[in-house]
């Protein structure tokens, strides 16, 4: 049985040194790379255990000289992909790349929200499930945040698009309230409306590890830049915000381990 409209299904960096990122996501997360096998195309695999998470290209010169810049992206299934961009740019949103055929993998388009986030639309060419996003297995995406200039536009652009519902509300201060989301029954993420000064708004992933504090020195020693944390969050994880190495943001959630998960 395949994912259902409206899930994530898949997610991918975007990086101007793939054998860098390669090395360094290896090493924070735990990831095994591997070739995809795309003739003329050097996609790699992010895989945890035996389970496909994501994918890693390499930005072209032709990409950066358009703008294109570091960044992790997310695949939302959908079950028409055409009529799915179409539905996009009539709410406000954008193309990025047209909907296109990849062979063996399915059809996809590059899209904005009407807030200029990117992300991806996707109808695979099988029926089988993605477990890409999958909130307790360490390597999997456990949560999808959005930071968004308008969080009341933000949730009728993604609802009627993909069916995704407000859960509770969690009051954040000055910062704003935490809206978080379901699908089906299930937390997925949430929507902030708390953009860092100079920053833009952005998808989030975060990524299960089971160590964070040792993510945290790994990170550091990899070249990366913690952002914020390790900061606790219900349920007695612990999560941080990082730059890797060539500039694109990610997150990780996880526990606290050892002397100081006693401190």
């Amino acid at each position: 049985m395949g994912n259902a409209h409206g899930d994530f299904i898949w997610y991918e960096l975007l990086t101007t040194d793939a054998d860098a990122a390669e090395a360094f996501y290896r090493d924070v997360v735990g990831w095994n790379v591997g070739d995809s096998g795309q003739e003329g195309v050097d996609y790699r695999i992010l895989t945890a255990g035996n389970e496909g998470v994501g994918g890693l290209m390499q930005l072209t010169q032709g990409m950066t000289d358009q703008g294109a810049r570091p960044v992790w992206l997310g695949y939302i299934g959908v079950d028409n992909v055409d009529a799915t961009v179409g539905a996009i740019v009539t709410s406000g949103g954008s193309i990025r790349m047209p909907a296109m055929d990849m062979p063996n993998v399915g059809r996809i388009a590059m899209v904005a929200d009407p807030q200029g986030v990117p992300f991806y639309v996707m109808r695979g060419s099988s029926e089988g499930s993605s477990t890409a996003f999958s909130p307790t297995a360490p390597g999997h995406c456990a949560w999808n945040e959005l930071s968004t200039r308008d969080v009341p536009q933000a949730l009728d652009f993604y609802g009627k698009l993909f069916g995704w519902e407000k859960g509770d509300v969690m009051p954040m201060g000055d910062m704003g309230d935490y809206q978080l989301l379901e699908h089906r029954g299930k937390m997925i993420g949430a929507m902030s409306p708390y953009i860092a000064e100079g920053g833009a708004p952005i998808w989030t992933y975060y990524f299960q590890v089971p160590d964070i504090d040792l993510a945290v020195e790994r990170l550091s020693a990899g070249g990366g830049q913690l952002l914020h944390g390790p900061h606790q969050v219900p349920g007695d994880d612990w999560i941080i915000i990082g730059n890797d190495p060539q500039g694109a943001m990610f997150a990780l959630v996880g526990a606290r381990q050892g002397a100081q998960a006693d401190a």
